[in-house]
């Protein structure tokens, strides 16, 4: 094994990675402050249902949608930021492996982000339009405009994803050819 400065930094630079470990570790315990969260509106909703109105009802199913919605966020980018940019999961032979860990890299990675962010973003819309009355109209607006930004930066980065991804494929078909 050589010792030559260049082959240390190299592999200074690469254990570097584990630096982000701690940091999926603390989403971890996010993801573990949303159940908490999710279970306290829950059993909010269980205890006063005989006095609540629908739409309070309806906003508080909203609010548990939003939650999980969240926690699948954190769950993408915990196993997903985890095994793209730490460390390879040993979980081949788990009955529960999500099959999208076949597919995923930091391209798929942040199109599935984005996506999520689409859905939450209109989860929060949802919730401002069954309250409009109560809400101002400069503030709904920004809303609306801060979905489309999210709207209309998913779709560019799936394009951008769709198009590498074919030429990458392209390239691959010509070097098998060859």
């Amino acid at each position: 094994m050589s010792l030559k400065p260049e082959n240390i930094i190299e592999k200074f630079i690469f254990a570097s990675r584990w630096f982000q470990a701690p940091m999926y570790a603390g989403l971890v315990v996010a993801g573990v402050l949303y159940a908490y969260k999710f279970l306290v509106e829950l059993i909010h909703l269980v205890i006063n249902i005989n006095t609540i109105t629908e739409e309070f009802l309806l906003m508080g199913v909203l609010t548990l949608v939003d939650i999980v919605m969240v926690a699948n966020l954190l769950n993408m980018v915990i196993i997903g930021g985890y095994a793209t940019f730490v460390s390879k999961l040993n979980i081949d032979k788990h009955e529960d492996r999500p099959d999208w860990l076949d597919k995923i890299n930091a391209g798929t990675l942040k199109v599935k982000l984005a996506g999520a962010l689409v859905g939450i973003s209109a989860v929060h819309l949802l919730k401002t339009f069954i309250n409009i009355s109560q809400k101002d109209a400069e503030l709904v607006k920004w809303q609306i405009i801060i979905h489309l930004v999210f709207l209309l930066s998913t779709l560019f980065l799936a394009i951008t994803e769709w198009v590498l991804h074919l030429e990458h494929k392209t390239e691959h078909k010509k070097i098998k050819e060859a």
